[in-house]
């Protein structure tokens, strides 16, 4: 019932899962999702198969799973069946999808631009169809960019919403576990499984985060404008709001400082004892993370404090922000290393939105540019997770979008 098949089924067109032989799972009961497929991201544990956490030398001084993750048995035992361990990039620490040991999972959408990290085997599984849905993880926008550049369905859930147990850790006041689907319904219906119980519904207006409208580039606003304006049949007119008057570039800088003193404290002991190698701009990014002063560390955290303190009362009477999810579509493949930095600080400076306030967030398939396709994000307060997933899928119904 619970095996490693001995070669990889001929659906990896994309790349999408791990290299070596798949991991395989047969359902251990049936409900919600029974009938349905599933891939996780290899940084959840399976049991009898070795976790690599995206990197040879990880696999290499870990022994195999002896448990497998509580949130992997929970799908199991709701039907579904785990049709393999996807790829992730080098200690899920990375935006683009980049891996140079395992590979680089090809974007279904778009073949020529990078598929997002650091979930990016998982979106490009469901993306290509190799999976019904598929479980990520999300620190700083994991699970939401990749899904943005892939065109389907992501959720970072409430941060602390579903357990992390049997999962590797990166930065752990921000990571949480996502999920991705090609249909609201779908999205909606792993939730139904996963989630604790909550409000029903979300009452509330639309806000409109200005601060991330005017942070994205304005194919990406404009691609995503008549998304808005139809959301705005469902709830009124939306009303403009900033969120960050210091600054999308200052919460970028300060949630920065917080999640990489956590990534240092978490990583940086079996870095130092393993010397593992590096692929582009990695070993650079843990570098930054070991010489982060505490006094910037202290700050980041009190910054994120008063930001909560400003931003969760806009949330407790239901009301649903709406922003575009990523401001730019996925970076080309053959884009430098100093475009992706400045992709990366963008991108990060509209995720830590939600990251920093432990805000459930979904993003919807809801533009192009130059056919490369671009997500809109709907956040509500902590707790609102299954409300906020029943809006995406009257969301998706207006928007014309797989429900």
């Amino acid at each position: 019932m619970n095996t490693l098949s001995a070669a990889p089924p001929a659906d990896d067109s994309l790349g999408a899962f791990i290299p070596g032989p798949r991991v395989t799972r047969a359902p251990l009961g049936s409900g919600r999702l029974s009938g349905r497929s599933f891939a996780v991201k290899d940084l959840f544990d399976v049991a009898g198969a070795v976790t690599s956490y995206g990197h040879p030398d990880w696999a290499r001084t870990h022994p195999q799973a002896v448990a497998t993750a509580p949130v992997v048995t929970a799908l199991l035992q709701a039907g579904a069946a785990l049709v393999g361990k996807t790829k992730t990039v080098e200690l899920a620490f990375g935006l683009t999808g980049e891996n140079v040991w395992h590979g680089t999972p090809r974007n279904p959408a778009a073949p020529d631009r990078f598929p997002g990290g650091s979930s990016a085997g998982s979106a490009a599984a469901v993306g290509g169809g190799a999976a019904d849905f598929a479980l990520g993880s999300d620190t700083a926008g994991s699970v939401r960019i990749p899904a943005s550049y892939c065109g389907i369905y992501g959720i970072r859930p409430s941060f602390g919403a579903i357990s992390l147990a049997g999962a590797r850790g990166l930065a752990p006041s921000l990571d949480t576990a996502g999920w991705f689907a090609r249909t609201a319904s779908l999205l909606s219906g792993v939730g139904e499984v996963l989630l604790p119980g909550g409000p029903a519904e979300l009452g509330g207006p639309l806000l409109r985060v200005d601060d991330a409208w005017v942070n994205a580039q304005p194919d990406v606003a404009e691609a995503l404008r008549p998304a808005l304006e139809r959301l705005e049949q469902l709830r009124g007119r939306a009303i403009g709001v900033r969120l960050v008057p210091e600054g999308i570039d200052s919460l970028y800088d300060h949630m920065r400082m917080v999640q990489a003193e956590e990534i240092w404290a978490t990583l940086g002991a079996w870095i130092e004892a393993t010397a593992p190698k590096f692929g582009p701009g990695v070993a650079e990014r843990f570098a930054a993370a070991r010489a982060v002063d505490p006094s910037d560390s202290g700050r980041g955290r009190a910054f994120r404090r008063a930001f909560q303190a400003r931003i969760r009362p806009l949330l407790e009477g239901g009301a649903i922000l709406v922003m575009p999810t990523s401001p730019c579509a996925a970076p080309l493949l053959n884009s430098s290393l100093a475009e992706q930095d400045s992709v990366r600080q963008a991108t990060i400076g509209v995720t830590a939105i939600a990251g920093a306030c432990g805000l459930p967030e979904v993003t919807l398939p809801a533009g192009q540019v130059r056919g490369a396709p671009v997500g809109l994000s709907l956040l509500a307060g902590p707790g609102r997770d299954r409300a906020l997933l029943a809006f995406a899928c009257d969301a998706a119904s207006v928007l014309g979008l797989p429900v």
